[in-house]
C-alpha cells in the first residue's frame, strides 16, 4: 500500500469517525472557511521560537550587538552580551524583552528587535494535507500561506479526489472548529474567491470520490 492510499484511508476514516460524532458532521453542513487574513488574524498563534530555528537580533544604535544566531537544541542562544539565554517556546517579541532586560546593565534603554529568519517547524507550526493529494505531506507554515499555496507545495488534487468535499480543521479539543472547503472550484476552475488564508496546525482533509 502506498503512502497516498494510506494518507486517503486514514483521511477517510477520519471524516467518518468525526461525523458519527458530531465534530464535523457533512460537508454541506459546515461553516465556509474565513476568507481573508484579517478574519482570521484575531485566532491566529503566535509563532513560538523551536530549536536550530535562525534568528536576527537587531539592537538599536548598537550594530555590534546585533547578530545572527541559530538556536541550539538544549533551547538556548548565545548573543553578544548575553551568554546563555533560554529561546525555544518564546515568541520573537518575548525573546525581544527578555533580551532587553539582560542588555539594561550595559546599555541605556536598550531596544531589540527578533526576526525568526528560518525556521524548523513543530507539530503545531506546520499546515498538514491528508488523503486524496498528489503528494500528502506536512508543510512548515509560512506568514500570509493559503489553501492555493499549500495545494501547490502538494502537486495539487489526484483524479479521484472530490475536492469540494475537503474539509479544513483548525484548533484543538472543544476550540476546534471545521470548515468546508471547494477545492474542485479553486484548482479545476479557477474560482479565486474559494482561496482562503490557513493557520499553523491546520489540517485539510481530501476524501476520495465515491461512484
Amino acid at each position: 500500500m502506498t503512502l497516498r492510499s494510506i494518507a486517503a484511508a486514514f483521511a477517510a476514516l477520519l471524516l467518518v469517525s468525526c461525523g458519527s460524532t458530531g465534530h464535523l458532521g457533512s460537508a454541506d453542513q459546515l461553516r465556509v472557511a474565513p476568507q481573508t487574513a484579517e478574519e482570521v488574524a484575531a485566532t491566529a498563534p503566535d509563532y513560538l521560537i523551536g530549536p536550530l530555528d535562525q534568528l536576527e537580533v537587531f539592537v538599536w544604535r548598537a550594530p555590534e550587538l546585533s547578530t545572527k544566531v541559530t538556536v541550539r537544541p538544549d533551547g538556548r542562544i548565545s548573543t553578544p552580551l548575553v551568554e546563555d539565554m533560554v529561546a525555544a517556546g518564546k515568541t520573537p517579541s518575548q525573546l525581544s524583552d527578555d533580551l532587553e532586560k539582560a542588555l539594561l546593565q550595559y546599555v541605556k534603554a536598550p531596544e531589540v528587535t527578533v526576526i525568526v529568519s528560518d525556521f524548523t517547524s513543530t507539530f503545531d507550526q506546520q499546515v498538514r494535507v491528508l488523503g486524496e493529494a498528489q503528494k500528502p505531506i506536512a508543510l512548515p507554515y509560512q506568514s500570509g500561506m493559503t489553501v492555493l499555496d499549500v495545494m501547490v507545495a502538494v502537486g495539487g488534487l489526484t483524479e479521484f479526489a472530490a475536492g469540494n468535499k475537503a474539509v479544513l480543521i483548525r484548533g484543538k479539543g472543544e476550540g476546534r472548529k471545521s470548515y468546508r472547503l471547494k477545492l474542485d472550484d479553486l484548482l479545476r476552475k479557477g474560482n479565486i474567491a474559494a482561496n482562503v488564508p490557513v493557520l499553523p496546525g491546520d489540517v485539510i482533509l481530501i476524501p476520495e470520490s465515491v461512484f
